[in-house]
């Protein structure tokens, strides 16, 4: 058999190996997105508007971002949950908050992956790893690989994107 195709043969078998390893991975968060699922909230941009301020429909709904340190949450120390704004799905613990130095709250982990979606987004003209609520599919902020152990991530979030809730 020839160098070449030794090559290719295993490159085929890693490929599969780590596509049977994912898909194993990732069944149980399937089984636990479905419940997010049945619970989205769904509403129009009319009633999208008449439940936000004009701030948060900025942020939430149209993708805005506020300024850095002036959230509500930048510097905020108590224990509790940080919960989505428009539809108080659990997302974040004091627990995992930290000072990033940026001016808007971050985290290194939410409570659970399926709490948070990601896609790519391009508005500054590079690609950023843009994160929203699961539930209500509302724009939180962007996460970047510059984070503390143990995650190594840095969840930034508007404040305007998030409610408190004290322990």
């Amino acid at each position: 058999m020839k160098f070449s195709n030794c090559l290719y043969f295993f490159l085929g078998f890693t490929l599969m190996a780590a596509c049977k390893t994912n898909s194993q991975k990732t069944e149980p968060l399937q089984n636990e997105s479905m419940q997010l699922r049945s619970d989205r909230v769904e509403k129009t941009e009319d009633e999208w508007k008449s439940s936000l301020s004009e701030m948060e429909y900025y942020v939430i709904r149209e993708k805005g971002t506020e300024r850095s340190f002036t959230g509500e949450y930048w510097d905020h120390k108590e224990e509790g949950t940080y919960t989505c704004r428009a539809c108080d799905l659990p997302l974040f613990s004091s627990t995992t908050k930290y000072k990033s130095g940026t001016g808007w709250p971050s985290y290194y982990q939410p409570l659970e992956d399926d709490r948070i979606k990601e896609d790519t987004d391009y508005d500054l003209g590079y690609p950023r790893t843009e994160v929203m609520c699961a539930r209500c599919d509302g724009h939180l902020g962007h996460v970047f690989k510059d984070g503390p152990k143990p995650t190594g991530l840095r969840y930034c979030i508007n404040s305007v994107s998030l409610s408190f809730v004290k322990d």
